[in-house]
């Protein structure tokens, strides 16, 4: 698991180590640079302890017992003097930092009690020890001193005993290092690195992998869940990438077979029949004009995914563009016999938008409630002006289930997938409309219920 170079074992492993010696470094950085300083501000706090309990209790009757426990509790050395250098009391402790009565011990002695000095601190070595020791000398009354010394150089054994500790501690830490490394790569870098094969694999195109893990890691679990939602988005969209090339393959099939069948038989069968032939290039160039308009939806649907065209921003009537729209459906009037209602109260709706684009999304609209209307043949328009602009474009079809609703805007997107030539457009009606009007920052939508037709609408915005 150690082999591969950079992988996140490694990394792991890696900041575990160098947080370890860090910490080990501190700890030694301290033992020999800083442990003989910190012993001696610990020596001079007991000291002034010692002091301050002296102090307080120099007229009790136990006054030698406490000064034996303090000796004892704090490694001290504790005498009590007069002023003519006479010990009155000396505690039992004898460590280190005592002192022996010779010359050098009077020399302080005398310093302190001849200068009248009522605290002094002294810092002597001592020669019997060879080492160095703190003297603090305090005044307590006009016939009394009491004199508390201790060493101030950490005792050997103890300073020895300690680095050995700190070197089974060093040991034990960087073995907890590896071992901890280990376990927590383990729970991190594994379904890391079982989600990374499942990627490998759903980059290949297979969709039936699974990206669910029992790793209790919240980020760990917001990938899988990520990366399992982006499957099932790239499977639809494969779905749909499939569905496109078989519709545009079947809408560019029917026309050019019935161009071709309807040329053979005005060659061969109506090349003595004007009239027959005339309506024979009247099917032709319906064909020619249909697939026209395919290949310009398709050309318009990748300009507006690329945003390779800038919009164009005018003002214009809305009102009177829906009329105009309306009128190129002269024809479905009379032939079909369907009926466009067009419903508003405001003889004039000023609007600042892309005329032409937003012009196709109304004809896409009308184009999709005509093909999916029901037997009334009625499409309806309307629009509501109150905070904002609600243009409505409705249907009386069989409506759309609320499963189906997110999907209906994606290119040739048919419910069940049962493709059928449509009466009107070629199929990319919805996802134009969709391009056009996010490109325009509006809210769009639809309200359907089954049997009840749908209610198609966009929201323009007053202040734009």
């Amino acid at each position: 698991m150690w082999k591969t170079k950079n992988s996140l074992n490694n990394e792991i492993l890696k900041y575990f180590l160098l947080f370890s010696f860090l910490i080990l470094g501190i700890l030694w950085l301290f033992q020999f640079l800083f442990f003989n300083s910190f012993y001696k501000n610990q020596k001079i706090n007991d000291i002034t302890v010692v002091t301050n309990k002296i102090v307080k209790n120099q007229n009790k009757n136990n006054f030698e017992d406490i000064v034996n426990n303090l000796a004892f509790d704090k490694s001290v050395c504790i005498e009590i003097v007069d002023n003519n250098y006479y010990s009155l009391y000396r505690s039992a402790f004898f460590g280190k930092g005592c002192f022996s009565n010779n010359e050098s011990t009077r020399n302080y002695k005398f310093d302190f009690i001849s200068n009248d000095y009522d605290q002094k601190t002294y810092e002597l070595l001592n020669e019997k020890f060879n080492n160095k020791t703190i003297v603090s000398a305090t005044k307590l009354n006009d016939n009394k001193y009491a004199f508390i010394n201790t060493s101030i150089d950490p005792v050997d054994g103890t300073v020895s005993l300690i680095r050995k500790e700190l070197i089974v501690i060093s040991i034990i830490i960087i073995v907890l290092s590896f071992i901890l490394a280990y376990f927590i790569s383990n729970y991190i870098a594994n379904p890391i690195k079982n989600i990374n094969n499942k990627a490998k694999e759903l980059a290949k195109g297979n969709f039936n992998i699974n990206f669910s893990n029992t790793n209790n890691i919240l980020e760990i679990k917001e990938l899988s869940e990520t990366l399992n939602y982006t499957k099932n988005e790239l499977n639809k969209t494969e779905e749909l990438r499939r569905d496109l090339m078989a519709n545009v393959s079947h809408d560019l099939k029917t026309p050019l077979t019935m161009i071709k069948a309807y040329a053979e038989m005005a060659k061969d069968l109506h090349s003595n029949n004007q009239e027959k032939q005339t309506e024979d290039m009247e099917t032709i160039m319906k064909e020619t004009d249909r697939l026209t308009i395919l290949v310009n939806d398709i050309l318009t649907l990748s300009k507006l995914e690329t945003l390779t065209e800038e919009l164009e921003i005018t003002e214009f009537d809305l009102i009177e563009l829906i009329n105009e729209i309306i009128k190129k459906y002269e024809v479905l009037k009379e032939q079909e016999n369907y009926t466009f209602n067009f419903i508003h109260k405001s003889k004039k709706v000023l609007i600042k938008a892309d005329k032409k684009r937003l012009a196709q999304v109304i004809y896409n609209l009308i184009n999709n409630a005509i093909n999916y209307t029901g037997d009334d043949n009625t499409v309806t328009i309307k629009i509501t002006t109150k905070e904002n602009i609600l243009v409505e474009i409705i249907d009386t079809g069989k409506g759309i289930k609320e499963e189906d609703i997110p999907y209906i805007w994606n290119k040739y997107y048919k419910n069940k997938k049962k493709h059928k030539r449509n009466l009107i457009g070629t199929g990319l009606g919805l996802s134009i409309v969709k391009n056009i009007l996010e490109n325009h920052h509006y809210k769009y939508g639809v309200k359907s219920k089954k049997d009840k037709g749908s209610n198609f609408y966009f929201i323009i915005p007053k202040e734009m």
